[in-house]
């Protein structure tokens, strides 16, 4: 509640957040008004104590005086009238069956962090800049808390809490800004933690409080997480009008977006923090292949990085400053390290690299190459999944393919239930599902299991690996149509996939372990534009060489012939654009 700052006894906790240059915390969730509180409202310290701290009534206090006053006794005015839920003692009960093992647990701590540009942008530019930013941190903070009182929060209901029922008003959210990360070196860090609080009411005729089902929250925070990402690229681009490239932080690993023509070098300057853990990583790692003989998985290096972080989080910092004198020492230090001109033309550079993508990148997304990339990307990670893991992957498709762009309502449930109904079969007792090569490949039973080999391949990494399958299902997709659109389906087209050494040539690096801009590939699609237009290029050349002929032969008296009848010309496609025969045109094909 008031970031890294050291708060001395007797301090008032706003006074604690003025010194500490943090700005107070405010309510959030449609929860809210079950307990009278409104969204917008500042956290009191007493109100979070009680809460998030004994899991009772923000308010309590006020309502045991007016209990005593009514002549209520002391436990009853303690008890039942202001306890959300099952007390916190029941716990601690004696007579509680494994008491011991059982630990009140009374809120959920999220973090809602932006891309490595985008806090250089909020430290480094204009103050009208800095504001649009927090409004776009603010727009997709609470748009991804809606998605989850809307769509995830369950609460547990009946027998013995195994069953699950959605919540009835919403959540209860408590929110802090922090502008800071934890480097020995202070470090632009623009970021919200948000204290979701476990009590919600059941959706019963008395409104029964009760806990949360954390486990359901928690399968789906890589969800809301790509919903968060994919929605503040959204408001940044349509807003300040600069688009999104992906940068490729480590080798074979998945990209991360970031603002279009923002200096790299001010990555590092500003992620000092993440080279402490990358030089902890790398010892991890070696001991970890060490022990098991094999490089760690996509679980087990989450695990190694959260314990690399762990052992290289530094002391908090005994120095607190506002917001304003940060912004001035971040300033100095740019300026210092890399100079005035880098600093100064950032929002410059920012408009032109926009121009340059929304030039070279058309933000349509066909809906079949969606669904089969999503499936591709998912199968290979994982081999089984659910619905949450397919949303995930389909905002992460969204937000690679429409730079920024706006994106219809809804589009990512359709990538998921189209790729559900079309390119997944059932898979066990759950609700798991897994691809359906069948459909994948539906006339080619020799190249069914082209995806097997990739998911038990430990040379390259999981990503890696999930490109390639993605590239291969595209190509057959592409040629299918090409096929189709040519008149000639007596050939299936088969796709070999590649080693994955040879696939996907990585780009030009420029010797930084962070990366460097990875640009669009060279699909399918653009060696069939490109062969069309060698194709228009040779007609057009031939009827050139057709017209001199004739001339010549008139010029010499001699009775010219009559031209051929001239084939039809060649379909020309536009780049980027897919249309399905028999399906509209438009944004999404």
């Amino acid at each position: 509640m008031v970031g890294d700052g050291h708060r001395a006894a007797g301090t008032s906790l706003r006074a604690a957040q003025d010194e500490a240059g943090v700005p107070p915390g405010i309510w959030k969730g449609r929860g809210l008004a079950a307990v009278g509180l409104t969204a917008g409202d500042v956290v009191t310290e007493r109100q979070a104590e009680l809460l998030l701290g004994e899991g009772r009534h923000p308010d309590a206090d006020r309502i045991e005086r007016e209990l005593l006053a009514q002549g209520e006794s002391p436990a009853r005015a303690r008890g039942g009238a202001t306890v959300l839920g099952r007390p916190i003692e029941h716990n601690r009960s004696p007579e509680t069956d494994k008491a011991k093992e059982r630990v009140p647990w009374l809120g959920m701590h999220l973090v809602f962090r932006p891309p490595p540009t985008a806090h250089i942008a909020w430290a480094l530019m204009g103050h009208e800049i800095r504001l649009v930013l927090e409004l776009c941190q603010d727009i997709a903070r609470d748009r991804t808390l809606e998605w989850l009182e809307d769509a995830v929060a369950q609460i547990r209901w009946k027998g013995g809490g195994k069953n699950r029922a959605g919540v009835r008003d919403g959540l209860i959210v408590a929110v802090f800004r922090h502008y800071e990360s934890r480097a020995a070196e202070s470090r632009p860090l623009l970021h919200d933690h948000a204290m979701v609080s476990i009590r919600a009411r059941r959706p019963d005729e008395k409104g029964t409080w009760g806990n949360l089902s954390a486990d359901t929250m928690l399968a789906h925070i890589v969800a809301a997480d790509t919903l968060y990402v994919l929605t503040f690229m959204e408001e940044v681009s349509a807003r300040l009008g600069w688009a999104w490239e992906p940068r490729e932080v480590t080798p074979g690993r998945r990209p991360v977006m970031e603002i279009a023509g923002i200096d790299q070098r001010l990555i590092g300057w500003q992620s000092t923090r993440r080279q402490q853990i990358e030089d902890a990583v790398s010892v991890l790692t070696a001991t970890y292949e060490e022990k098991h003989g094999h490089a760690p998985g996509e679980r087990a290096a989450y695990a190694l990085g959260c314990q690399a972080a762990d052992r290289t989080r530094p002391p908090k910092r005994t120095e607190l400053l506002s917001l304003t004198e940060l912004r001035k020492r971040w300033r100095t230090s740019a300026v210092r390290a890399f100079g005035a001109d880098v600093v100064d033309r950032l929002a410059q550079r920012a408009r032109a690299a926009a121009a340059a993508v929304w030039a070279r990148v058309r933000p349509v997304v066909d809906m079949v190459l969606a669904a089969v990339a999503v499936v591709a990307v998912t199968y290979v990670m994982r081999g089984a999944f659910k619905h949450h893991h397919l949303l995930a992957e389909a905002r992460r498709y969204l937000s690679y393919v429409l730079r920024g762009r706006p994106h219809q309502a809804g589009l990512d449930e359709r990538i998921v239930q189209t790729a559900v109904d079309d390119y997944t079969r059932p898979v066990g007792r759950g609700r798991s599902v897994t691809a359906d090569l069948s459909a994948l490949y539906p006339r080619d039973t020799e190249d069914q299991a082209v995806l097997r080999p990739l998911t038990r391949k430990r040379t390259a990494p999981p990503y890696e690996r999930a490109r390639l399958a993605a590239g291969a299902l595209a190509a057959r997709v592409n040629a299918a149509r090409r096929a189709e659109r040519l008149g000639s389906r007596s050939r299936p087209y088969a796709v070999a996939v590649p080693a994955a050494s040879r696939s996907h040539p990585r780009p030009l690096r420029s010797g930084r372990k962070d990366g460097g801009l990875l640009e669009p590939e060279t699909g399918v699609d653009a060696v069939e534009q490109t062969r069309q237009t060698m194709e228009a290029v040779a007609a057009q050349l031939a009827a050139t060489i057709q017209d001199s002929k004739r001339a010549r032969e008139a010029a010499h008296g001699l009775r010219p012939q009559p031209a051929p009848a001239s084939a039809p010309a060649p379909h020309t496609q536009q780049p980027g654009i897919q249309h399905t025969p028999g399906r509209p045109t438009g944004g999404v094909a």
